[in-house]
């Protein structure tokens, strides 16, 4: 135990000295579970995926559909608001550019920002720019495996760094919503859950926006 602990100190200075750790937080070998309610139930048979608002045309895909649309994966780091960070974790699922590159959707010129909605009601607010960047993904598997029920299966919002990729606005992990089931693209910004919770809107890891 005490091996391990030197060790990841180690990794961790290692980290920040890559400048891949950002101010305030401390590598974790784990996968913290950390959410608001309850685990939901998953029904294949009546799950489905909506996309509507600022868009030429709404979308409902069934799980069947959505397992069909374009698959991406995705290798970041993730850091979460609570102060831990864990490097180099690989994702599958559908990248929301890439349905937009394919116009599977067709956002309106006026659409700037998108709403997660998930199960429960939860929101989660990003610019459309950051949605459409390289770091977000809508994930299905983590490290090769489904992902499990406490950490959003059948699907979530991910978003974190990738290394040597300055150029790309990193949030907090909690701007990826856990049991995804929609987008709304919105001309305006609207806070989602957390942010009206008192966590900060733009929630940049680099420049510790935790709250505010």
């Amino acid at each position: 135990m005490f091996n391990r602990l030197i060790n990841r100190r180690q990794d961790e200075e290692n980290k920040r000295s890559e400048g891949r750790l950002p101010p305030g937080q401390a590598l974790t070998q784990k996968f913290p579970v950390l959410h608001y309610g309850s685990v939901p139930s998953f029904n294949p048979a009546t799950w489905d995926f909506r996309v509507w608002g600022e868009v030429e045309e709404p979308v409902r895909w069934s799980w069947e559909e959505f397992n069909q649309l374009p698959r991406t994966r995705l290798t970041m780091d993730i850091h979460c608001v609570t102060r831990w960070s864990k490097f180099d974790t690989d994702w599958e699922g559908v990248s929301v550019r890439t349905l937009i590159e394919q116009k599977l959707i067709r956002p309106r010129p006026t659409a700037k920002f998108v709403m997660q909605h998930a199960e429960y009601g939860f929101t989660a607010n990003l610019p459309l720019e950051v949605m459409l960047a390289d770091n977000f993904l809508m994930a299905t598997h983590y490290n090769g495996e489904p992902l499990t029920p406490d950490h959003g299966y059948p699907l979530r919002g991910i978003v974190g760094a990738i290394p040597g990729r300055e150029d790309l606005m990193t949030p907090y992990f909690w701007k990826g919503a856990k049991w995804l089931r929609g987008l709304e693209f919105m001309t305006q910004d609207r806070r989602g859950f957390w942010e009206q919770a008192g966590y900060h809107n733009n929630a940049d890891v680099w420049e510790e926006e935790r709250f505010g």
